[in-house]
């Protein structure tokens, strides 16, 4: 299903095909402390629409993924890395999808916090 989403301020816009069927809740401490819920597309399935020259980038630990963030408001509403397979990947941040109840998602968890 196609879905569009962004951060707070409006200044970074995008849209998604995702299946929302598998989410996923991390326990690592960025995670946690952000409260994300992801779901990861392949790179060709996600169109951003305005706000490239709005995003900081921050890494860390294996600094696999591109946490992007929007330097106006701070909302992280997706990412950008390598699926397991190295072929480009989206990290969506679930919760910054326009119209969607969070509460209505059931997500697995990922045990990133004993990475």
């Amino acid at each position: 299903m196609k879905y569009t989403g962004g951060c707070h301020c409006g200044g970074v816009k995008y849209e998604v095909e995702a299946d929302l069927s598998h989410t996923m809740t991390c326990n690592c401490t960025h995670c946690q402390k952000k409260g994300f819920i992801f779901a990861f597309v392949p790179a060709e399935q996600f169109t951003l629409l305005s706000g490239e020259d709005l995003l900081t980038e921050y890494r860390f630990n294996k600094k696999a993924i591109a946490h992007l963030f929007c330097k106006v408001c701070g909302v992280q509403s997706f990412g950008r890395g390598a699926g397991k397979d190295g072929k480009p990947t989206v990290m969506i941040n679930v919760r910054c999808l326009d119209n969607l109840d969070p509460s209505s998602f059931h997500s697995s968890e990922f045990d990133g916090g004993n990475m």
